[in-house]
């Protein structure tokens, strides 16, 4: 199929892929009265001596707002807000379809961080939580941490963390087949933009200690001057304990895991024949990945993922933002934190069975009905084992 004709197609029939639509009846006379005035003045009064209350009388308890300003938009880059559209519908489709979560697009014309910031900030009343989405580095960063300073609802960005939960779900089901521990594989990154920080992070948290991260220049470490900027000089601290330097190719040698959420082709067959016994190769660049799985397997790779629905162990974020906001909303957790992330992750590892765990199965399918449920519990309860949570 021409998806890219079809879909053109289809677009111009939808006119749109959300819509809203009415809970209640307004048949009557009774009906309006209580849906609207008189009656809506009593919730309201509720509402003013409790602003908590809105989660009670109002659909905010479900309400999360898809908010980008279109600069770095599902592998087109910066096409602006209005063009991003498309994809933010896209997103809420999947919030209701995995979560039955109520989502909404907002797209900012600004690419101004305290703008952006102050633009959600003002219209956070309205929702329960706040996805960002396609953003650009390294503003996407700035922008989470001052909405997560500023406002008392979940802040979530999803290119980051949605893509790091998955990628440790898919790692920790990877080093069970290639025989390794988490402890002793050193971990090379390709990529150093909002994805491959984020999983670099939560890997981190979830004790990984040898990862060297690298990028158009090269690993990158401490005391490194060219193309550093505050993100980079703040993982150089953390990463790359050896300081090594060079190439992709020069410090991938020896390695046992490649991770790339960067731009096609730059792993090469040599570089995989390069790393240590068994690799595992995390291929994520869209639509053309870092080397393709057929390249990978026949340099010596054991396991390899990649970003594409058409080759097996898909990294695909909708196994895990649904369930995350779902059980974010359940609890009515305030910040989906460090703890959180990481139940995800192991959630989404733990449906795949030991008798099913194979080099092509180490990531649940999308439209496996066990995902979302799965994460929203394990979320809920991390979320309440944390002190995140508000109710139980």
């Amino acid at each position: 199929m021409d998806y890219a004709k079809e879909s053109l197609k289809l677009h111009e029939e939808w006119k749109g892929k959300i819509q809203v639509n009415a809970t209640v009846p307004v048949s009557t006379k009774d009906d309006l009265s209580l849906a609207y005035t008189p009656g809506v003045a009593q919730p309201c009064l509720e509402i003013q001596k409790d602003p908590e209350k809105s989660y009670e009388l109002t659909r905010r308890w479900n309400m999360c707002a898809v908010v980008t300003d279109g600069s770095a938009v599902l592998g087109l880059g910066d096409i602006g807000p209005e063009a991003g559209m498309p994809v933010m519908e896209g997103k809420c489709v999947l919030f209701k379809a995995f979560a039955d979560v109520d989502a909404f697009p907002i797209c900012i014309k600004s690419k101004d961080v305290d703008t952006i910031v102050e633009t959600v900030y003002m219209i956070s009343g309205s929702f329960g939580g706040i996805n960002l989405e396609d953003i650009s580095a390294p503003r996407c960063f700035e922008i989470e941490k001052k909405l997560k300073e500023k406002c008392d609802i979940p802040i979530f960005h999803d290119d980051q963390h949605g893509t790091a939960v998955i990628t440790l779900a898919g790692l920790t089901n990877a080093l069970k087949v290639v025989e390794k521990k988490k402890e002793d594989v050193k971990i090379v990154t390709s990529g150093a933009g909002a994805a491959a920080i984020s999983i670099t992070k939560l890997l981190l948290s979830a004790g990984y200690k040898n990862i060297v991260m690298t990028d158009r220049r090269g690993a990158i470490y401490r005391s490194r001057q060219e193309g550093m900027s505050w993100i980079k000089e703040e993982m150089a601290q953390v990463t790359n304990l050896n300081k090594e330097k060079g190439s992709l190719g020069d410090v991938i040698k020896g390695a046992d895991v490649f991770i790339g959420v960067s731009a096609p082709g730059l792993l090469t067959k040599d570089m995989v024949s390069s790393m240590g016994r068994d690799p595992v190769i995390f291929a994520c660049a869209n639509p053309v990945p870092e080397i393709f799985p057929h390249e990978a397997v026949e340099a010596g790779a054991a396991v390899i993922a990649t970003g594409r629905s058409d080759f097996p162990n898909q990294v695909n974020n909708v196994l895990a933002f649904p369930g995350i906001f779902r059980g974010t909303f359940d609890v009515k957790a305030k910040d989906i934190n460090e703890a959180m992330k990481l139940a995800a992750a192991e959630a989404l590892a733990g449906l795949i069975s030991p008798e099913d765990l194979s080099a092509e199965n180490i990531i649940p399918k999308a439209f496996d009905p066990k995902v979302g449920p799965a994460v929203a519990k394990a979320v809920a309860e991390a979320a309440v084992r944390s002190g995140a949570a508000e109710q139980k």
